[in-house]
C-alpha cells in the first residue's frame, strides 16, 4: 500500500497547474486536394516518414531525442515551438531522481529564486495521442497536463514535457500521459539534473537551463 501511494503522489506531481487556458486552437487540419498523382503522394509519404531528431543543449550538457511519427499533434507542435526559440532560455523546473525530470515552462526564464513554477504554457492544450506501443520506460519523453479533476480528456500541456529517469520507468503513468519521444543519447545528462540539489518545491536549487533546441531529420 505504501509503494501504491507514493506512485499516486508522484503522478499528482506532473499535473501541470497551467493558468485558465481560454484560447482553444482548431483541432481541423486543412485538407489537401486529392488530385495528387500517385508519384507525388509517395514522396510525401516518404518525407512525413523520415523521423526528426531533436538536439537539446542545456547548461549541464546535450540531450539527443527523436520524435514519433505516429503522434503527429505533439510532434509537430514541439517542431514549431522549437523552431521559433520558444524553448530557448527555459529552466527545468521539477527534477525528481528516479522519476523524471520537467521542463517547458515559459514563466521560468525570468522566474525569481524559489519562485514556483509549472503554470506556464502557450496558451492552448494538444488532444491527447495514447498509442499501446509507447510506454513510460526510462528515457521516454512525454507530455505534462492537468489533472483529470479539471482535464478529463488528458489533453496535453502546449509545451510542457518531461523525460523519464527511473532506471525501471515509470509505468503506472502509461495510458495516462501522451508519450511523443525518447531520449537517444545524453541520459548521462539527465541524470545529472535530475540529481542536482532542489527545494521543497523540486525546483533545482542552481538554475538549469535549455539553452538552444534544435531539429533536423534523422538519417
Amino acid at each position: 500500500m505504501k509503494n501504491i501511494s507514493l506512485l499516486l503522489i508522484l503522478s499528482l506531481m506532473l499535473s501541470v497547474s497551467c493558468t485558465a487556458q481560454t484560447k482553444k486552437t482548431d483541432a481541423k487540419a486543412e485538407q489537401t486536394a486529392t488530385t495528387t498523382a500517385e508519384p507525388q503522394k509517395e514522396v510525401l509519404k516518404k518525407v512525413e516518414n523520415v523521423m526528426k531528431e531533436v538536439v537539446i543543449e542545456t547548461s549541464l550538457g546535450t540531450i539527443t531525442m527523436v520524435l514519433f511519427n505516429e503522434t503527429p499533434l505533439h510532434r509537430d507542435n514541439f517542431i514549431k515551438l522549437a523552431n521559433d526559440g520558444f524553448y530557448d532560455g527555459v529552466l527545468f523546473h521539477r527534477i525528481i531522481q528516479n522519476f523524471m525530470i520537467q521542463t517547458g515552462d515559459p514563466d521560468s526564464k525570468k522566474a525569481a529564486k524559489g519562485q514556483r513554477l509549472g503554470s506556464g504554457g502557450p496558451g492552448y492544450t494538444i488532444p491527447a495521442e495514447f498509442l499501446p506501443q509507447y510506454t513510460h520506460k526510462r528515457g521516454a519523453v512525454a507530455a505534462a497536463r492537468q489533472g483529470d479533476q479539471v482535464n478529463p480528456q488528458r489533453a496535453s500541456s502546449g509545451s510542457q514535457f518531461y523525460i523519464v529517469d527511473n532506471p525501471a520507468g515509470a509505468h503506472f503513468l502509461d495510458g495516462q500521459y501522451t508519450i511523443f519521444g525518447e531520449v537517444t543519447n545524453g541520459m548521462d545528462v539527465v541524470d545529472k539534473i535530475a540529481a542536482q540539489p532542489k527545494d521543497q518545491g523540486d525546483r533545482p536549487v542552481t538554475d538549469i537551463k535549455i539553452v538552444s533546441v534544435k531539429v533536423v531529420e534523422k538519417k
